[in-house]
């Protein structure tokens, strides 16, 4: 048979998905698409979101990040969570991706009232049309839908601020209000207006008025109190409705006086233009002087209003900023009340501190106490037992030595009186004497001792090194006798 179409097994391979199958639900699965990162938690801007129903912190924000590595192999990735998250039962460190298999199992969080966890998961590869059916949806339309929320709840809550911050309480926007700075905007251009030219070369009288407005303005806008935080229930103005309705009118007049100003300004430039082009009549001249003037005493009775409103408003302004100095007084009675209760506590609790650092310290003598008798005691058995030692050591080097050489057992040999010497000891020995060098008996029969030569033999690696190279010394030159005497 020939190979495969290409064509037909990609259509295979897309056909089929891997996927996180929950386990004990046959829903809320995740999908894990090819080429793309998912990422799970809580939050709005993942791609699946989980919503524990046990406990609503136990999924973090962005708890873990699913994606391919550069081969095409899933891993997974701890995205610092709380609660952690477990691949085959060990948990993984977080910021480090590891590969996941098919069939591994997959743990989000902790259990809390059963021995399973809430949210256990395995690693499956399985049709797209057993998938989707079972597979959770995606929080992408969530996330937006939450932002919208977002941005519509930021928006109103501007909308709020921005009429409460023209109240009477906020003492920048009196002042504001009163230098006339927040109605400079309604000023009409015109065309034939004369930006350059002062109004003060135009009409005396109302340079005049400009200046008395200016000096008005100055006494009635106090330097500003300093910001006092205050409690909510004890925030309240004099009369706020009152001076919010002062300020109303404040501003009115002053648009209307700024609009009196740039007519007479208007008026002046087209009496300027008459009388410079000498082609108007001298019954026109009068009459736009006319004009002039009522608009002159007409902007003088503005004026005088806008004097009695500021003196109203200054009033109101020494109301309020003489309620917010009782307020703060209250505030800081409040707060040396306050402050005297936490000193009093602050003395309560350390001198509670105190006894139970005298009780701590009265145990830790004691334990210390018992802790000095412990040692001596071992000490003592310590002692004991080293002196046992070198008794038994003392005993066992006399033991262990022969009679003929005075060295340690070499090749241990035991005779027929159960006495034992070294195997060279008592060759030689028997070449003069066929009799046991201590008994004096006949030697009929020698036994070559293992046990004796292990017991020698660990011994002398635990003792010094000088004694070891004389045994080693020692074992060289009885063989070399040996050998030379079976040659000759």
């Amino acid at each position: 048979m020939g190979e495969p179409d290409p064509l037909v097994s990609g259509q295979l391979a897309a056909s089929r998905s891997w996927c996180l199958r929950r386990l004990g639900m046959d829903r809320e699965w995740l999908q894990l698409e090819a080429a793309s990162e998912v990422t799970v938690g809580r939050g709005f801007g993942v791609t699946y979101q989980l919503i524990s129903k046990v406990c609503p912190l136990m999924i973090s924000r962005n708890h873990c990040v699913l994606k391919q590595n550069p081969e095409g192999q899933w891993t997974i990735m701890d995205n610092k969570s709380l609660n952690g998250v477990w691949l085959n039962r060990e948990r993984l460190a977080p910021l480090q991706a590891y590969c996941i298999q098919k069939g591994d199992h997959i743990q989000l969080g902790v259990p809390l009232e059963n021995e399973n966890a809430e949210y256990e998961y395995e690693v499956i590869e399985e049709d797209w049309e057993k998938l989707s059916p079972c597979l959770a949806p995606k929080n992408d339309q969530t996330g937006e839908k939450n932002k919208d929320l977002r941005t519509k709840r930021k928006l109103s809550l501007d909308g709020l601020e921005r009429p409460a911050a023209e109240g009477p309480s906020d003492l920048k926007c009196k002042v504001t209000a009163v230098s006339g700075k927040a109605v400079e905007p309604m000023k009409p251009h015109r065309k034939g207006e004369a930006a350059g030219q002062p109004l003060g070369h135009l009409c005396p009288k109302l340079t005049s008025l400009e200046a008395g407005d200016k000096t008005t303005g100055t006494h009635a806008c106090p330097s500003p109190p300093k910001a006092i935080k205050l409690y909510p229930k004890k925030q309240k103005a004099s009369n706020p409705s009152a001076s919010q309705s002062s300020l109303e009118l404040f501003k009115m007049t002053m648009s209307k006086i700024l609009k009196l100003k740039a007519q007479m300004h208007e008026k002046q430039i087209a009496v300027l233009n008459v009388r410079q082009t000498r082609k108007g009549n001298s019954r026109r001249i009068l009459r736009m002087e006319k004009e002039l003037q009522d608009l002159q005493s007409q902007l003088c009775a503005e004026q005088a209003q806008q004097q009695a409103r500021v003196e109203v408003l200054e009033k109101t302004f020494r109301e309020e900023e003489h309620h917010l100095q009782g307020l703060k007084k209250e505030q800081e009675e409040d707060l040396k009340q306050q402050l005297v209760q936490a000193l009093q506590e602050h003395r309560a609790l350390m001198e509670e501190l105190n006894r139970s650092k005298k009780d701590f310290e009265k145990i830790i003598q004691a334990k210390n106490k018992e802790l000095e008798q412990t040692k001596e005691e071992k000490e003592k058995v310590q002692a004991q037992k080293e002196e046992v030692l070198s008794h038994m050591s003392d005993v066992l080097e006399n033991e262990l030595q022969c009679i003929i050489c005075s060295e340690y057992f070499i090749e241990a040999v035991t005779l027929n009186c159960a006495h034992s010497f070294c195997s060279f000891c008592i060759t030689e020995w028997m070449k003069r004497k066929v009799e046991c060098p201590i008994c004096r008996k006949d030697i009929e029969s020698r036994t070559h001792s293992l046990v004796l030569d292990n017991c020698i033999s660990k011994m002398v690696d635990n003792l010094s090194s000088e004694v070891r190279e004389r045994r080693s010394v020692l074992l060289r030159e009885r063989k070399a006798l040996s050998k030379a005497k079976r040659l000759s």
